[in-house]
């Protein structure tokens, strides 16, 4: 699943990059620096990212999720530094939706 949401993020990320006039170079992979002192992005750049990133996981996986909230923000390291934190961060979201219905 790790590797679906990695796909989705990276989708996301290759349309943002020919939305818009900031350019995420995804060449580093999971280690590429989104947000924060080495990141590309700034503020509106990574809203406008998350946004993408939430509709692309509704689309191919039928999961509405929110992104960017007070859990996010409340992270020792913040999901948003570079894209394998943020994937890790959709990952363990899904795995605690998954949980909440399994457990009804």
């Amino acid at each position: 699943m790790r590797e679906k949401i990695s796909n989705i993020v990276m989708t996301a990320i290759k349309e943002f990059n020919t939305t818009y006039e900031q350019h995420i170079p995804i060449e580093l992979g999971d280690e590429t620096p989104l947000f924060g002192k080495k990141g590309v992005l700034d503020s509106l750049g990574l809203v406008s990212l998350i946004v993408m990133i939430e509709q692309v996981l509704e689309d191919e996986l039928d999961v509405s999720l929110i992104l960017a909230d007070e859990k996010a923000t409340s992270q020792k390291t913040s999901p948003f530094l570079k894209i394998g934190f943020l994937v890790d961060y959709i990952y363990r979201l899904m795995e605690e939706e998954i949980s909440v219905w399994t457990d009804q």
